[in-house]
């Protein structure tokens, strides 16, 4: 874990917070437009996607976002309204929020959910067949709220939400990878910081290697969905670039999306994202982000024991 340098402000931090979790929104959204297309699809019919539009399969309105932002912001007000990370309270939040009708959830997410409801066991059993990337597209929160902790106990704040629908060593080691990179971004870390910790979960789980064939027309499979992450990422100078990359790619293009925009928004910060994206995101969704980016961080190790940081 990089530590927080001493030019590197709890403002810097705070805006970068930001970045992240409007990244996170924003991917989504741009994403969810060419969602399970292919890449020759989305070549036919826009050439290059570049813009917040809607429609696509689930009809959005311009500017609406999917189950990926929703349940993030769901486990953040979990997290808020408990005052740390529960399994059961982020077990209620998420049951709320499929009371609601969102417009998209995954088959895994709804399973694991039901199970909760009628078990009240906030976990599912180790499965090989949840490897899908449900856990890894919430995990924003977990990143803002935990830093600043030593790794093991990030890792333990993470398995309290992905287990409660995602139990899964593949899952889990893609989503811990993906957290840690966040962090790294939050606190000053550059593209070659987050290269590393990729590179250290490739060389645990070969699966993951991003240096082969392009990834395009990734599944929800967390494996196909960090691959087509890292190569956008890696490959690019910048969010905007590494964005549009990554949902032209088709597929599960929301989450890529949505996973590239959080890690991405943390490394650049939020003055790089383009103003028409900004602009064109669902203004209460907007702004839920931007606060809970705040409230968040004012909850993590690394703020409490720096009394004098304003967030």
């Amino acid at each position: 874990m990089l530590f927080l340098a001493e030019t590197f402000t709890a403002d810097l931090v705070k805006l970068r917070a930001i970045g992240a979790y409007l990244g996170l929104a924003i991917g989504d959204a741009l994403g969810a437009t060419v969602e399970f297309m292919t890449p020759n699809e989305i070549r036919t019919q826009y050439r290059e996607h570049r813009d917040i539009i809607g429609g696509g399969w689930l009809r959005l309105r311009k500017g609406q976002v999917t189950d990926d932002t929703g349940m993030s912001l769901a486990l953040g007000e979990s997290i808020l309204s408990h005052g740390g990370i529960s399994a059961h309270a982020a077990a209620d939040a998420f049951s709320d929020w499929m009371r609601t009708k969102p417009v998209d959830i995954g088959h895994t997410v709804r399973r694991g959910i039901s199970s909760y409801r009628r078990t009240g066991q906030p976990y599912v059993p180790e499965s090989e067949f949840d490897a899908g990337n449900g856990a890894c597209m919430r995990c924003l929160p977990i990143a803002l709220a935990s830093l600043g902790a030593d790794s093991a106990n990030v890792e333990a704040a993470n398995l309290l939400q992905a287990h409660i629908t995602h139990n899964n060593p593949i899952s889990d080691a893609g989503t811990f990878c993906t957290i840690r990179m966040v962090q790294a971004g939050l606190l000053g870390g550059s593209k070659k910081d987050l290269k590393q910790l990729a590179d250290a979960l490739v060389k645990i789980h070969p699966e993951f290697a991003y240096d082969r064939k392009r990834c395009e027309n990734p599944s929800a499979y967390i494996v196909d969905t960090l691959r087509a992450v890292f190569q956008a990422l890696f490959a690019t100078d910048g969010l905007e670039a590494a964005l549009i990359d990554c949902v032209n790619r088709g597929g599960d293009s929301d989450t890529t999306g949505a996973i590239l925009g959080m890690i991405a928004g943390a490394l650049y910060g939020p003055t790089v994202l383009p103003a028409r994206w900004v602009r064109r995101l669902d203004h209460n969704i907007r702004r839920q982000c931007m606060l809970q980016a705040r409230e968040l961080l004012r909850l993590s190790p690394l703020y409490r024991a720096k009394p004098n940081h304003h967030t």
